[in-house]
């Protein structure tokens, strides 16, 4: 499922209403090269769970919690990570099972977090703002909870 997001404002947009079909457990992995837009769409999903402290990059520390949401929202970069055994380092497998994890540069990493995952590969063009998303749900499951928001992203 592709969907075109024309600016910064629409992936964050399109980030909060892929919240309202989120829920304990589940694991969103973001593919995509620096500036496609990965850490808008968090920021988004972050609005749309209701999370109350800002959202940014974990680049840096690797992984951040936010607590505060309807449900807790961890948001990992894991771009400096590169083995299965450093995200089991991360301890994440701990707080999946009543949070959404949300994984940065994780595609090959941390699929095995969950039985199911969703990943989002983002694209932008070199001179432009527009964004293109392409949704592979992992099972019908994750398919049919997010064909209502892919065939309308505006909402």
């Amino acid at each position: 499922m592709s969907i075109t997001l024309e600016t910064p404002e629409d992936t964050k947009a399109f980030g909060a209403r892929l919240a309202g079909v989120l829920r304990a457990g589940d694991l969103v992995v973001l593919a995509g090269p620096l500036g496609a837009g990965k850490t808008a769409l968090t920021q988004g999903i972050g609005v749309g769970l209701g999370v109350g402290t800002p959202v940014a990059s974990p680049t840096f520390v690797i992984a951040r919690v936010h607590p505060d949401g309807r449900v807790p929202l961890v948001h990992v970069d894991a771009y400096r990570l590169g083995s299965l055994a450093e995200v089991d380092d991360l301890d994440l497998d701990f707080s999946a099972a009543e949070s959404v994890t949300v994984v940065e540069w994780g595609a090959g990493l941390v699929e095995q977090l969950a039985e199911s995952h969703l990943r989002i590969e983002l694209r932008r063009g070199a001179e432009s703002e527009v964004r293109e998303l392409e949704l592979i749900p992992s099972d019908d499951g994750w398919a049919a909870r997010i064909a209502p928001i892919a065939q309308d992203p505006a909402g």
